[in-house]
């Protein structure tokens, strides 16, 4: 396998010092024998971030961004992939150095495959998912639906915290053709824990800790609903696992964790950046050494 020159990548993000990506990327680099290559942690606000990203030159090869960055990205770039575009986030920037002078920067998506892929890991083979529900309206949200309606599954619920809040989301849902039913999410609602343990998938994006009311939903005594049987994927992985993650796997539910949709999305990030496949495994291994660890 021929050498390829040294390069260098970060993930981007505030805060962004809990980040798993360098372990990921870096186990891929080793795996792929690209010694020479770097990818660091870097903390970036938004007010930072449009400096970052003209400072880079062909000794990049690409960014990953984690919020509050997914979405004040785009029109810092050159050029957008289709599905970043439908979904209206961009969690990687590939740098493509194409002769002298600037590179040319595209923007593209990896989190819808990370969530397909993810999913699929708890879904029985084979499966498509008929309905769901959906826990927010950011960034990570859009890409669910558009990962979703992969799955099968096009009219999900989308439970938040505010309606006056959805708009960027009912704008990707409608570039997407999904059509979700917004409601706002209360934990106090009597019909919530019922609309939960019915959906064949939840997916919550709610930022770390915000869900913990709806464990406390979940692991109270429910006379009248039966055990719970869909999955339930948490994207947030610190803390490992999530109170919700807890409650859930206690009333019959099967829990992918936030790490193996993280897993997935950077095989797919290092697959766009190195231009080889992801060495899936390496970074599995590496990622699973971690969390025990931990």
């Amino acid at each position: 396998m021929s050498a390829l020159p040294p390069r260098r990548a970060a993930v981007l993000g505030h805060p962004v010092a809990h980040s798993l990506s360098p372990l990921l990327h870096r186990a891929a680099y080793v795996a792929l024998g690209l010694d020479d290559w770097r990818y660091d942690a870097l903390d970036t606000t938004e007010e930072q971030l449009p400096d970052l990203v003209r400072s880079l030159d062909s000794s990049w090869t690409g960014l990953s961004l984690t919020m509050p960055l997914k979405q004040t990205v785009v029109p810092l770039l050159d050029h957008v992939e289709p599905l970043a575009g439908i979904v209206g986030a961009v969690n990687t920037v590939v740098v493509q150095p194409i002769g002298p002078g600037r590179p040319t920067l595209v923007g593209a998506n990896t989190d819808v495959h990370g969530l397909v892929a993810s999913l699929r890991e708890g879904l029985a083979d084979g499966a498509t998912v008929g309905s769901a529900v959906v826990l927010g309206a950011g960034a990570t949200a859009a890409s669910t639906l558009a990962a979703l309606a992969e799955l099968g599954c096009a009219a999900p619920t989308v439970l938040v915290r505010s309606l006056g809040r959805t708009g960027a989301l009912q704008r990707a849902a409608h570039r997407m053709g999904v059509e979700p039913r917004f409601e706002v999410l209360d934990p106090a609602s009597v019909g919530l824990l019922a609309r939960l343990a019915s959906a064949d998938v939840v997916v919550s994006t709610l930022p770390s800790r915000a869900a913990d009311p709806l464990a406390d939903v979940v692991a109270a005594p429910h006379p009248g609903t039966g055990p719970f049987s869909g999955v339930l994927l948490d994207v947030v992985y610190d803390p490992r696992p999530t109170a919700l993650s807890a409650a859930w796997s206690s009333a019959g539910g099967v829990v992918v964790g936030g790490e193996r949709m993280l897993l997935h999305q950077a095989a797919e990030q290092v697959r766009l950046m190195t231009g080889r496949p992801a060495p899936l495994v390496a970074m599995d291994a590496a990622l699973q050494t971690a969390l025990l660890a931990a």
